[in-house]
């Protein structure tokens, strides 16, 4: 029975019989359950004065395998189901219904996250990456198609960019990395254990580090020289990226125009040589 027990009747289960911090950690959840599916471990950890190591205990402990998949056990018992599919569905939409939907929450995510860049933010990313003799994207899950267009893009400009999105492989490429290598991870979440582990590597071997995430205090942003962030409505619920890929697209977009622009001549050539490669894949 308690293993199919809603997460908040659990965590009223347990209770008392809680060691103090994870009896203080069960409490903030308890009370404010809403707001903790909004957020990151680290703003969590920082409300309850609690490590985040404290909070995966306490996850275990409700038979979570951790702070996402709490998240995800809190949005079933606050959240109607449909909106798991789609912030803004309901059981009642149309097809046109749905297209709305979808492209206003593409819009928003667009609008917002364009508001929130910071020219210094994005001048200082520019430079790690024309600064850098070698750059690495990491991404995994619904990142990694993102991480591979940004590697890709950077190539056609004549970069040494290489895109991973393997966990082994990240970490240990980013424990080889040095002084001259520049990363950007893309992470929805900004707590994905592989990437947060790969970026933390890369930053302690050396490397300048870059992070595209969503708005909030995150462990990726903990190992990052400089944060690109992201708005989305799907924060508040979903565990995937949606309408936040369209952003971090935009931020890429954007990221590589500028150090394209930034040395016209050289990127044109590169741009022109690619375009007659690829022209002969081309009927």
């Amino acid at each position: 029975m308690f293993a199919t027990a809603s997460i908040l009747m659990r965590i009223r289960h347990l209770g008392d019989g809680l060691p103090p911090t994870a009896r203080r950690i069960a409490a903030y959840i308890a009370d404010h359950p809403d707001e903790v599916i909004r957020m990151s471990i680290t703003e969590v950890a920082e409300q309850t004065e609690a490590s985040e190591g404290s909070i995966v205990g306490l996850c275990r402990r409700l038979g979570a395998s951790g702070f996402q998949e709490l998240k995800i056990l809190l949005s079933r018992d606050l959240v109607e189901p449909m909106r798991m599919i789609h912030e803004d569905l309901r059981p009642t939409d149309t097809v046109t219904d749905v297209a709305e939907h979808v492209f206003a929450a593409h819009i928003a995510s667009l609008q917002e996250t364009q508001k929130l860049l910071a020219k210094k933010t994005l001048a200082r990313a520019v430079e790690i990456v024309r600064d850098a003799k070698r750059v690495e994207v990491y991404g995994i899950g619904s990142a990694a198609p993102i991480a591979q267009d940004l590697g890709y893009r950077l190539l056609q400009l004549g970069y040494d960019a290489k895109t991973v999105t393997d966990s082994h492989i990240q970490a240990v490429s980013a424990a080889m990395a040095d002084s001259g290598t520049a990363v950007v991870t893309v992470s929805h979440s900004g707590s994905t254990q592989e990437t947060v582990l790969a970026t933390e590597l890369a930053k302690k071997a050396g490397a300048r580090t870059i992070g595209i995430t969503r708005m909030g205090k995150s462990p990726l942003a903990r190992h990052c020289d400089v944060v690109l962030h992201t708005i989305a409505n799907e924060t508040r619920y979903r565990p995937e990226a949606m309408s936040s890929r369209v952003a971090q697209l935009a931020i890429i977009d954007t990221l590589v125009s500028c150090c394209a622009l930034a040395d016209a001549k050289r990127s044109i050539a590169r741009l022109q040589l690619s375009a007659r490669v690829l022209a002969a894949k081309r009927f």
